[in-house]
């Protein structure tokens, strides 16, 4: 039987759920406050549109440290491969990248865009623009309605909740939904940013800021020296600490510790060990033999490196290189290899590239989406407290769960 279902928010979550439930012969009402739709569907793999990762379940969930075990029955559901196909159904023709990410062909986050809005014309969802929801209202502990800002109302049996958390909020997503939801009974578990750039104690990575690093390794410890982490990539180095992909899925594992006082240990030359490296850097020694210490690294570092690295050694950086000893050169190999910050905080939440926190998971049946307080309540993507690494999984999560919301409602 036909229902109205309303849907706040056209996000990933919100539009995958809103043509779902629509597609299914429901009367839908996709709420957008803003002008547009997917406003950060365009700003994620820089432009280019991170759909999706093509691993197994398993990996989904393996790579969504938040909360990831609740997500089981959402990725059987609809997978990631169920998603490239639904897209490429819509016409959207997509490729896979290093680590099983997947970009449209075109490279064009728009395109995404495009392929969810001839979804919801074909399946005549009705799209309201500039239309902030305000509140949701109840009765007898089942869904009424929902109340615009401006005042308008709409009846309804059945909303989702996909309004996003706190991270970019200008592309719309500023908490809205974590207001909603606690107005009726749900638990927020406290919004932190996740995958978000690090401050650092230290000030020499000012001077390296916009030097991008490749296939380098991280290693972060906590204060008494456990290891919290590990990755293998690229990173950056910018004006207030380190940024790029590998520390910014780093960072998730410092919430715990509000990202201080942690460690953050880089070798720069991950393939060689300590003693391969000391035999590489001998041979560099011999071939400029004549020259200063400051004159002899081209070959080894990025010239933007040099000079705080060789501070960090304690090396005299005019030195002859003929000079330096064997002490002074095993120091440089373990800079080179123990590259160490101290991370101070974070970056704030509004510059995360997701939101960790949100409403409380155990309040949500994990099959359908649907609130355990509220009848007809659903809830789609950040808004749920639950969050991935990069790499395409926060929004195959908002795709997934926008699917079993909309099927279920």
């Amino acid at each position: 039987m036909s229902k109205r279902v309303v849907v706040i928010g056209a996000g990933p979550g919100g539009l995958m759920a809103a043509g779902q439930a629509s597609g299914r012969g429901n009367d839908v009402i996709l709420l957008e406050k803003n002008d547009g739709i997917g406003k950060k569907i365009l700003l994620t793999g820089k432009g280019r549109c991170n759909i999706t990762n093509t691993t197994d379940v398993e990996g989904l969930i393996q790579n969504t440290p938040g909360n990831g075990s609740f997500l089981y029955s959402v990725f059987y559901t609809f997978s990631n491969q169920d998603l490239i196909g639904f897209l490429e159904g819509l016409g959207l023709k997509t490729k896979e990248e290093r680590g099983g990410r997947v970009f449209p062909v075109s490279d064009r986050a728009g395109d995404v865009n495009s392929a969810f809005l001839r979804f919801l014309k074909n399946t005549d969802t009705k799209l309201k623009l500039n239309s902030p929801a305000k509140e949701i209202e109840t009765k007898d502990g089942r869904v009424q309605a929902v109340v615009l800002k401006d005042g308008r109302r709409f009846l309804c049996e059945s909303v989702i909740i996909a309004t996003g958390g706190l991270s970019y909020p200008g592309t719309g997503s500023t908490g809205d939904g974590y207001s909603m939801a606690r107005a009726l009974g749900h638990t927020i578990v406290k919004p932190r940013p996740s995958l978000v750039p690090l401050i650092t104690e230290e000030s020499w990575p000012t001077q390296l800021s916009g030097l991008s690093l490749k296939n380098v390794s991280i290693s972060v410890k906590n204060k008494i020296g456990k290891e919290l982490y590990k990755d293998f990539g690229e990173m950056l180095f910018t004006h207030f600490g380190v940024s790029g992909p590998i520390i910014l899925s780093s960072g998730r594992h410092m919430l715990e510790h509000n990202y201080k006082g942690i460690k953050l240990l880089i070798d720069l030359k991950p393939a060689l060990s300590m003693e391969k490296l000391d035999e590489r850097i001998r041979r560099d020694f011999e071939k400029y033999s004549r020259k200063q210490f400051r004159n002899s690294l081209n070959d080894i570092l990025p010239k933007k490196m040099i000079a705080p690295i060789i501070n960090l050694s304690g090396i005299d950086p005019n030195k002859p290189v003929n000079q330096i000893n064997k002490d002074e050169r095993w120091a440089f190999v373990k800079t080179l290899k123990n590259l160490t910050l101290t991370i101070k905080d974070s970056r704030p939440i509004r510059e995360a590239i997701v939101t960790a926190g949100g409403v409380c998971t155990d309040e949500i049946n994990p099959s359908t989406m649907e609130s355990k307080l509220i009848k007809g309540l659903y809830f789609a993507g950040e808004v749920i407290d639950v969050d991935a690494y990069t790499g395409g999984f926060n929004l195959t999560i908002a795709f997934s769960t926008g699917y079993c919301a909309g099927t279920n409602c």
